[in-house]
């Protein structure tokens, strides 16, 4: 492909197909600071070289890269987002990013909620095929509340697995010196194995720093600017964070090699509060509102809460501060350089705003419906900005990204390669970032088509949805379908023509009755992409007390035995049939992070079901899955609030392995 080679403060925006990144382009990409005409590869290379080598300009260095992951940050709570209504919260700092590269209208998280987002960017693999498509996991399967819930979620994993090659380790294998700060969040709990420093990390920081809950309120213990004060005001009013400054430790300790820095910042999740009383007093005033007499609530529609507002601004001054540090630093890798040209930067949020909690109204995702822990628009739709060298300033792209997409991006951005033979479900972006940012074609699957198609799976909570978004249009489908249709259709764009056209981001137009082949085959093709996946799906509960269909039909369960490692149960149909069994295990039964796994058994035709325990099991439960989608548990397990309520583990309850 020929194009225009534009120079831009010394550093290429546009950079032709054919280009990689090698020794040849890294003498060529800062060589001069003038437009070259628009000439083949080959040429344009030589040219380059030829100035470069009389300028005496050392080669550039293997790029650095931030990922910059933050919390629960809606695509309407940043400035340069902004729709319709604008929003309340000032971002300057992250408005300058966008400026800066390209700024993704259509970015997408993996998932509604965190952890399986976190552990779907890290590992390359969706959700639904990781089996890890929810926040903790690693539980035998039962509805939070045992008789008011119709449904339960299946077994998810608790953890993203200690083997994965993630990017981190990808990274660490190309060379790169590797740092994580901030939240973790890719285990059971925040603190259970695997951390960091066993996924890849050779650096890692997890302070929450000013998040921090206040105590007793958050209208209580506002920060000063005394010495000892451990969140000090800083000269610009800013409480002291120390998960910022453990991003900037890392970058001002490592700079001397090529890094990769994971900044995940606590901000903006929960709890919503300010340490900065001036900042909460200027948002009131902005909103024209006023504080509430019981500080845990909010309960004003819309994006009024004054302590998110001033959260959400706290996050962009942070991001600011290490924008400007990578701006203003000496490359000493690459003399008579900064930092920030030779780094690529990604942007972006965990999932969509949480609009609320009980008590609390905390932003508000409109135009788009929902937010997190949904796959509606509001709780998968996120800010994406990504700038580094040769990425275009000032783009506004329509084009359909994913952060499954980061993996093998940023691989192909710093020339470095996955693991043989492994799986990534997302596309490499740098033929889009590099060459045209505003072109769909040049996102590209494994096997060369253009890449049109997304899915999220979301059997979980109360939401228990899958989506595929096909084009211009999406269709949800709902497991629960006494609150929800089986199924609804939107066209969210209208992409014909040069331009793309908004038609109904706000899903408030189900077309399934209008176009009911459409609907059709997108969820012929959602059912075809979650099989091929192994995704699991949610179970009727069979101690509801509504009347559901077939549920005088379980199978009961009538005992069970065990020999050595091998357990049966023996059952009775009841005049439904059983299609599956499986054996939940754990083998730390008891422990802080007990955790459970899902193993298969074997359904005899004679009412029997035989599997084999692992090693070193503790505790084991038998499903029974039946053709109507009940699942039996074989001892029956109370629900997740009960569990949580009497603070007890869920091999309380189950059968213990006595050696």
């Amino acid at each position: 492909m020929k194009r225009l080679w534009r120079r831009r403060l010394g550093v290429a925006n546009v950079l032709p197909t054919e280009c990689k990144w090698g020794s040849t382009m890294e003498v060529a990409d800062c060589a001069v600071n003038r437009y070259v005409p628009e000439m083949n590869c080959v040429g344009a290379i030589t040219a380059l070289v030829l100035v470069a080598v009389s300028a005496g300009a050392s080669p550039r260095p293997a790029p650095n890269v931030v990922l910059l992951l933050t919390d629960d940050l809606g695509w309407q709570d940043v400035t340069c987002y902004d729709v319709d209504a604008p929003s309340p919260m000032e971002t300057p700092n992250i408005d300058a990013l966008a400026k800066k590269g390209v700024q993704f209208w259509q970015g997408y998280a993996p998932a509604p909620t965190c952890a399986p987002t976190r552990c779907a960017i890290m590992s390359g693999i969706h959700p639904a095929r990781a089996q890890k498509t929810h926040v903790v996991g690693g539980h035998p399967p039962t509805p939070h509340h045992k008789t008011a819930h119709r449904m339960m979620p299946p077994w998810y994993s608790g953890r993203m697995s200690e083997d994965t090659f993630t990017l981190a380790k990808a990274m660490q294998k190309a060379g790169y010196v590797t740092g994580h700060c901030g939240k973790w969040h890719m285990a059971i709990n925040h603190n259970a194995y695997p951390q960091p420093e066993d996924q890849g990390f050779d650096w890692t920081r997890s302070s929450r720093g000013a998040t921090e809950p206040m105590r007793p309120n958050r209208l209580v213990g506002f920060s000063t600017r005394k010495a000892d004060d451990p969140f000090r005001l800083d000269e610009n009013g800013y409480a002291f964070h120390q998960n910022s400054e453990d991003a900037m430790t890392f970058v001002r300790e490592h700079k001397d090699r090529p890094f990769f820095l994971y900044y995940a910042t606590w901000l903006v999740h929960t709890p919503i509060h300010t340490r900065s009383k001036a900042r909460l007093r200027k948002y009131c005033e902005k909103l024209g509102v006023a504080l509430p007499e019981n500080p845990n609530e909010w309960k004003i529609e819309g994006q009024s809460n004054p302590f998110y507002c001033a959260m959400v601004e706290e996050l962009d001054y942070h991001v600011g501060r290490l924008m400007r540090l990578l701006e203003t630093t000496d490359d000493p890798r690459w003399p008579g350089h900064k930092l920030m040209e030779n780094t690529y930067v990604i942007f972006t949020s965990d999932n969509g705003g949480m609009e609320g909690h009980p008590g609390e109204v905390i932003t508000d995702n409109y135009p788009l419906d929902r937010g997190k822990i949904s796959i509606m628009e509001g709780g998968i739709r996120v800010p994406l900005i990504i700038t580094g060298p040769g990425i275009q300033a000032g783009m506004q792209s329509e084009v359909l990204v994913n952060g499954l997409d980061f993996y093998p991006t940023i691989l192909s951005l710093v020339g470095a390669k996955p693991a043989r033979d492994q799986l990534l479900d997302g596309c490499d972006l740098k033929p889009l970032l590099l060459n045209n940012p505003v072109d769909p074609d040049l996102v590209r699957n494994a096997d060369g088509s253009v890449r049109d198609t997304m899915v999220w799976h979301f059997p979980n909570s109360v939401a228990l949805e899958s989506a595929i978004r096909v084009g211009d249009y999406k269709l949800v489908k709902n497991y629960e379908k006494s609150l929800h249709p089986p199924l609804e259709l939107y066209r969210l764009y209208n992409s014909e023509g040069e331009k793309v056209r908004r038609v109904d981001i706000e899903e408030s137009k189900n077309l399934v009755d209008v176009m009911p082949e459409r609907a059709r085959s997108m969820h012929q093709a959602l059912m075809k992409r979650l099989e091929g996946m192994k995704a699991s799906y949610p179970y009727n509960n069979p101690h509801c007390r509504f009347n559901l269909p077939n549920k005088q039909q379980v199978p009961r369960v009538v005992s069970e035995t065990r020999e050595g490692g091998k357990v049966t149960l023996l059952f009775e149909s009841n005049g439904a049939k059983v299609v599956r069994a499986n054996l939940l295990v754990t083998d730390n039964g008891g422990a802080r992070y007990e955790e459970w796994d899902r193993l298969p058994a074997t359904v005899q035709a004679d009412g029997k079901v035989t599997a084999e325990l692992l090693e070193n099991t503790t505790h084991y439960v038998f499903n029974l899955i039946d053709e109507n989608q009940f699942l039996v548990s074989y001892p029956d397990l109370p629900g997740q609030g009960t569990v949580r309520k009497e603070n007890k583990k869920y091999s309380d309850y189950a059968l213990p392995v006595r050696r």
